[in-house]
């Protein structure tokens, strides 16, 4: 075995040296592509989020578009006789605000219809604390009987029922056009 000298010792400690800079330059690069790699998916998730808000934003307009022209038809059968319909309503005060998608009314009733592609139970929630508040924020209809509506393209059994045990008419797609689930006597909450 051949005797290991001192220049030897020092020749391995500088190979040593420098293969450990030239792995850490490789690291370097490694994480500067990983980082750059990761910029690069955080730009594309927020573009097809932004793309699929637009489209979320076009559905919730086809569905009320559908709803829209349906709800007089519906709410007279209902006996509610609609002499008025606002799409888009929107109130601002100083003590808050709120949206209302459609808002039918006649001389002594008003109905606040809320319109999602998919209806879900949150939605009925903020659905009755917007009813909560239209009094309030819209003072010129403090004297009719306002009721609730909420309809979707898509509305599952659970939420329908919760919608139904709440007191609020629920309207859905049903082949080309739109109904009113609730039962011939249902009896709506009045706020």
């Amino acid at each position: 075995m051949a005797a290991t000298t001192t220049d030897d010792v020092w020749r391995l400690l500088g190979e040593l040296i420098e293969a450990q800079k030239e792995t850490e330059r490789q690291l370097q690069e490694q994480r500067a592509e990983a980082d750059r790699r990761f910029q690069e998916t955080q730009s594309l998730v927020k573009q097809v989020s932004k793309e699929v808000g637009k489209l979320s934003n076009r559905l919730g307009e086809f569905v009320e578009w559908q709803v829209r022209p349906a709800a007089v038809r519906l709410f007279r059968e209902r006996g509610i006789e609609v002499h008025e319909l606002y799409p888009n309503v929107s109130v601002k005060r100083d003590n808050g605000g709120l949206e209302i998608d459609l808002l039918v009314v006649n001389e002594t009733e008003a109905v606040l219809i809320e319109v999602k592609s998919k209806l879900t139970q949150r939605d009925v929630d903020e659905h009755l604390k917007r009813l909560e508040k239209f009094k309030r924020f819209m003072p010129r209809y403090r004297d009719v009987n306002a009721l609730g509506a909420v309809g979707g393209m898509i509305v599952s059994n659970e939420v329908a029922e919760y919608a139904y045990g709440q007191g609020l008419f629920v309207l859905a797609q049903s082949g080309d056009g739109v109904v009113i689930l609730n039962e011939a006597a249902f009896q709506p909450r009045r706020w």
